[in-house]
Formats: structure tokens, C-alpha cells, sequence
């Protein structure tokens, strides 16, 4: 399994992968965007503000999804000691700090006309807001220590403590009385309170963030294996 995931194994794929996606990014951009601005219904309460919602959730989602996949990586590079699953992390985490920013952005362009205020500290926002910090300690943490193996091991503890932080921002909403409205998907069960001609423009745009997600991803985790490979190389 190690050889299978070591970078250099798996570096002749990049290249192929990012080819494909690609290929196919901007049609499913231009699709994506048809549907959440032109197609897709305004809501009968919020009207065309409704249609922050295509970017905010998505994003949203992938800021949780990302920094739960970091810390569950830096666990496992505590008990199996795979030094390529740091590199996935570093790579995960630029990308996790960059929709964590977008989806408070976007719910604070959300809030005002929904709330009537750009924020409020309610217990979602807050720990929107938390979350975005450990992700800067994280990834400060990897820039400014210089020992790599010392940074390896602090942001890896940082993204473990992080993880705690996930399940707060999850249910939050049941938890304490926010402004945040409930989830209207419920992953678990199938259900969704969200009509399908507002759904479908929704999973849309999440897979035109998730391909790019994927983009950029492949690039990062290109040039830390070509940094990684110099390094070897100068040790020689």
C-alpha cells in the first residue's frame, strides 16, 4: 500500500489527471452557472439572494470536508509514520483555508439581506471564524518553523485539536439558538428540504468547485513532490 501512494509512483497520473479535468471544467462550469443564475427559481422570501446559497454551501462543505480529511491524515501519519500523507495534507490545506474564507464571504453577503446585518456572533459564525484559525496556524505553522519534521508534528497536532471544532460547527444549529437556518440536507438519510429545481444547480456547483478542488489540489501536491525529490537529491 505504501508503494502504491509513494510520490513516485503516482506522479506519471498527475499529469493524466489533470489533463481530463481539464478538458471537461469549463463545460461543467458554464453548465453549473446556467443553472444556478438563469434556470433555477428565486426563492419566494429571499428572491435572487437565494442564489448566494449555489457558492456559500458548496463551499461551505468543502471547508469541513478538508480540514477533517487533514486531521484524519495527520493521525494516521502519527500511528503508520507514511510521510506522503503530509504531503497530501499540505497540499489539502491552502485549499481549505481559501472555501473556509469563501463561505463566511458568502454567508456574510447572504446575511444581509436575509438578517438584515453582515454577521452576528452566533455559534455557526463563530465557529466558521475558529475554524478559519486553525487552518492559518496550520499552514503558519508548516512556513515558519524550519526543523520540517518539528513542523510536521505541531501543525499535525494542531489539525488533531482542529478536529474538535468540526462536529460544533455541524450542529451548532441544534445545539444553540442561532440565526443560522437548520440543514436542509441530511446526507445520513437521503432527505432534503430543498426543491429539486434548487437542488440540482446545487450539486452542480458543487462538482464545479470539487473539479477545481481537484485541480489545484494536483498541482500542490506536484511541486511538494518535486520539492521533495531536489531535497533528496542535495542530501546526495
Amino acid at each position: 500500500m505504501i508503494n502504491l501512494i509513494s510520490p513516485s509512483k503516482i506522479f506519471k497520473w498527475i499529469e493524466r489527471l489533470m489533463n481530463f479535468i481539464n478538458s471537461i471544467f469549463f463545460v461543467v462550469l458554464i453548465i453549473g452557472l446556467t443553472f444556478a443564475l438563469l434556470i433555477s427559481p428565486p426563492d419566494y422570501l429571499q428572491g435572487d439572494s437565494v442564489r448566494i446559497m449555489y457558492v456559500h454551501v458548496p463551499s461551505a462543505w468543502i471547508s469541513l470536508a478538508s480540514f477533517t480529511c487533514i486531521a484524519i491524515l495527520s493521525i494516521l501519519t502519527f500511528l503508520l509514520k507514511i510521510k506522503n500523507l503530509n504531503l497530501i495534507s499540505k497540499s489539502v490545506a491552502p485549499l481549505g483555508l481559501l472555501f473556509t474564507f469563501l463561505a463566511i464571504v458568502t454567508g456574510s453577503l447572504w446575511g444581509k439581506p436575509t438578517w438584515g446585518t453582515w454577521w452576528a456572533w452566533d455559534a455557526r459564525l463563530t465557529s466558521m471564524v475558529v475554524l478559519l484559525m486553525f487552518y492559518v496556524m496550520y499552514i503558519l505553522s508548516l512556513k515558519l518553523i524550519k526543523d520540517e519534521d518539528k513542523a510536521n508534528q505541531v501543525s499535525a497536532l494542531i489539525a488533531i485539536v482542529g478536529l474538535i471544532n468540526i462536529p460544533i460547527i455541524k450542529f451548532s444549529v441544534d445545539w444553540w439558538s442561532t440565526l443560522h437556518q437548520p440543514q436542509s440536507i441530511n446526507i445520513l438519510n437521503g432527505s432534503s428540504s430543498i426543491h429539486s429545481s434548487m437542488l440540482f444547480p446545487l450539486i452542480l456547483m458543487l462538482l464545479v468547485l470539487l473539479l477545481y478542488c481537484a485541480l489545484i489540489f494536483l498541482m500542490k501536491y506536484k511541486t511538494e513532490i518535486i520539492r521533495i525529490k531536489k531535497k533528496n537529491v542535495k542530501r546526495l
